[in-house]
């Protein structure tokens, strides 16, 4: 069975397909029933379920207050504050500069959510959440981000549109939609860069645990940053040569970075676009980490082709990216994401099956994918060219 075949019929849509509307009808009409739904919440064999949805639903609703509590914990940077011993209401109040009675309800709302927890003497301390959160910066930086987010979702009528009243993501993501990005100077890439190099972090271990690295010579990595993923690629592979392509003005960035990692004479960071120039030759393996869902479709066949050109027929390209319909986690590739790439201006989340057929037709074959640590952050594509 096919790698594309694997996926379809893994698919529950298949299945759904083949039960008659008729009998979906017949469900919305009876689960849309408020006396149905008064009974299902006191019948013992349903009780538990109806409960669920409630709480799913209601979730749905509140997901935006969620976000923001989550948002006021980072901006006052009560993580960092909590992180080391747990304080009492008043100690807190004091540190972040808000009156007890909001900061109250704060403490309260963020341990409702798991993200503080309640402690013996009236304190505070982290949860559970809270604690993860404190373990790995890049998540706040992405909280703060998502400010941006939020302006360009303010109306998603009109974002669907084509319409935006807001175009944030848009322009501090200059290059998904200039024409010209190769001509982006430092400043123009600096903030999307510092993010990209932080949140590379919270993924680049899961890729390096799921393919061996140190069996190849020379690694490019197209759109590599910063350099954060080389850098945790030569940790674990000290015999191979880097290579890092990206905008020039990015490429600068990375390769001060590999000087102050002690890389400079293993490491390389080429200036140029993907879209516009070829890629450089001598890699045995090309990886691209986050950067085709980044993209739409004409141009992600013009870099599959690209790299095609630019492997040996024994080479290898990998994919790293957050996929579409991961079993579990659909909501991550078609919600988040599909909204975020949305406002971004460019891209979407693809399967490994649409993934698949697009290496194939741009002439790789041997599509595998590689089994990753948390699938719903990070999959990963293995292939070779033809």
């Amino acid at each position: 069975m096919s790698l594309t075949e694997f996926w379809r019929h893994r698919q529950p849509g298949r299945l759904q397909a083949m039960i008659p509307d008729s009998v979906y009808a017949w469900r919305d009409q009876l689960v849309g029933n408020p006396r149905f739904q008064r009974w299902a919440a006191r019948f013992p064999l349903t009780r538990g379920i109806a409960h669920r949805q409630a709480r799913s639903a209601f979730d749905l609703c509140a997901g935006f207050v969620y976000a923001q509590v989550l948002f006021a914990c980072v901006e006052l940077e009560l993580f960092e504050l909590l992180r080391a011993n747990p304080l009492p209401l008043d100690d807190v109040s004091r540190r972040i500069g808000l009156p007890p009675e909001p900061t109250a309800r704060l403490l309260k709302a963020a341990s409702s959510l798991g993200l503080l927890s309640q402690r013996s003497g009236g304190r505070y301390g982290l949860g559970l959440q809270g604690a993860a959160i404190a373990g790995n910066p890049s998540i706040a930086l992405m909280v703060q981000h998502h400010a941006m987010l939020y302006r360009d979702l303010a109306d998603p009528v009109a974002l669907l549109k084509g319409e935006p009243t807001s175009r944030a993501l848009a322009a501090y993501w200059p290059y998904a939609t200039t024409k010209s990005p190769s001509a982006l100077a430092s400043g123009e890439v600096e903030g999307y860069s510092r993010l990209m190099s932080a949140s590379q972090e919270f993924i680049a271990g899961d890729v390096i645990d799921s393919y061996a690295f140190e069996t190849h010579k020379v690694l490019l990595d197209i759109g590599g940053g910063e350099g954060t993923f080389l850098s945790a690629v030569a940790a674990k592979a000290p015999a191979l040569r880097l290579k890092l392509f990206d905008l020039p003005a990015v490429a600068e960035r990375a390769q001060r970075k590999f000087a102050d990692y002690g890389l400079s004479e293993r490491a390389e960071a080429i200036g140029g676009s993907f879209r516009s120039d070829p890629l450089p030759r001598g890699a045995d393996l090309i990886s691209l980490v986050r950067i085709v869902h980044d993209h739409d479709d004409a141009i992600v066949m013009d870099l599959l082709r690209a790299a095609r050109a630019a492997l040996p027929t024994n080479g290898t390209l990998i994919i790293a990216e957050p996929f579409a319909g991961v079993p579990g986690a659909e909501p991550i590739g078609d919600a988040y994401f599909g909204f975020y790439l949305l406002a971004m201006g460019s891209g979407r989340a693809r399967t490994p099956a649409e993934l698949g057929e697009m290496l194939a037709a741009a002439g790789f074959a041997r599509v595998r994918q590689a089994r990753t640590p948390r699938p719903l952050l990070t999959g990963l594509l293995v292939a070779h060219p033809v």
